[in-house]
């Protein structure tokens, strides 16, 4: 397997600047997971390492090799795509070949390839169909296989996933990461779904604009984002986000109607230069939940139930603070109504603050 570097890379089409200046090491054996909304210059990435679109500014090296000027065919990578991109006048076993009969391998070394990764990915069954006698997840799964009996250096996923149901995009995310670790391949894979990049990736990029805006670990881009984009991206359902204003008493507090918080120790000397300004408060719902005797005043929201949400293993609701509606997760236990007065408590310890002018984490 090899290292992915990209150096300073960008694309333009025109005028449009799509990709600015990306910088990332994807190590050996790592799987990586670039993530972001419709237009963030993810999937011009991923096509630009595979050799399907063209640089237009710096570098990227596979191995210990530059690949910018090699075509697809000669970068030793393997692409998977959202529209599985089967042959359809093939059976299973011949469009899983096909690529290696082209490079001419033996008829042998052919068989043995094929057949060990339909035993991986568990279609050998489905070796004499055509594609048009398979489910949407059996085509995955045969184009899933096309690319690993490449014994690639670098497998490349665009969006694979995004074709299928809800319950067998989350069968085939499991699949993958068995996959994965089982073949300890080197992953690039691009999805808008941040559920699927948290689960997946061992590093996650979440890019905007065609900017990289963090790279990190699931968790700490969970626990830590860098600005209010990744904060609002990362998680689900997203953040809350509550304008707020820095005020000296006593103690330094963030107001807002219907919200009086205490500013924890540890937060105070960043946030004291913003005392009299606004900021942004950002909350996750799960760090909301319906207040008890036991919870500090200091620590909670005055809300109105706005919308009930019941899921079964919890509840969503759909709160008014002031002007601001925000989302709690809370025990499926308990009962609320629409319309009811609510008493919301939160850990301070675990709030966000960001910049009004840059956004970025205070």
């Amino acid at each position: 397997m090899a290292q992915v570097l990209m150096k300073d890379l960008n694309k333009k089409y025109d005028e449009v600047h799509a990709v600015k200046d990306v910088n990332l090491n994807i190590r050996d054996k790592e799987f990586v997971v670039l993530v972001g909304p419709s237009g963030c210059g993810k999937s011009t990435t991923l096509r630009m390492v595979a050799g399907l679109e063209e640089i237009t500014a710096g570098q990227i090296v596979i191995g210990d090799r530059v690949v910018n000027d090699l075509p697809p065919k000669d970068r030793d990578i393997a692409m998977v795509f959202q529209n599985y991109a089967l042959y359809p006048h093939m059976t299973v076993y011949d469009n899983m070949a096909f690529g290696l009969k082209m490079r001419k391998f033996p008829k042998a070394e052919i068989q043995k390839r094929v057949h060990d990764a339909a035993e991986i990915l568990g279609i050998q069954e489905l070796l004499k169909r055509k594609p048009r006698q398979l489910s949407g997840g059996q085509r995955q799964r045969v184009a899933v296989g096309r690319a690993i009996v490449r014994h690639p250096q670098v497998f490349l996923f665009d969006e694979p996933l995004s074709n299928l149901d809800a319950k067998l995009r989350v069968q085939m995310r499991v699949e993958l990461k068995r996959l994965h670790d089982r073949l300890e391949t080197t992953a690039i894979y691009v999805t808008h779904d941040q559920v699927e990049a948290m689960t997946l990736g061992d590093r996650v990029v979440v890019m905007r604009d065609g900017w990289i805006q963090q790279v990190g670990e699931p968790l700490e881009l969970y626990g830590r984002p860098a600005n209010k984009f990744v904060a609002g991206f990362i998680g689900s359902p997203a953040m809350n986000f509550i304008d707020v204003t820095i005020a000296n008493g006593a103690t330094l507090r963030a107001d807002a109607p219907g919200l009086n918080v205490v500013i924890p120790p540890a937060r105070v000397d960043r946030l004291r230069p913003y005392k009299g300004q606004r900021i942004t408060l950002g909350i996750r719902p799960e760090d909301l939940h319906v207040a008890t005797g036991a919870d500090a005043r200091d620590s909670s929201v005055d809300a109105v139930v706005d919308v009930v949400e019941p899921l079964g293993s919890e509840i969503l609701l759909d709160v008014k603070v002031g002007p601001t509606v925000v989302v709690a997760r809370v025990d499926p236990s308990i009962r609320v109504k629409v319309h009811e007065p609510l008493r919301l408590a939160l850990d301070s310890e675990r709030l966000h603050f960001f910049d009004p002018k840059s956004e970025l984490a205070i």
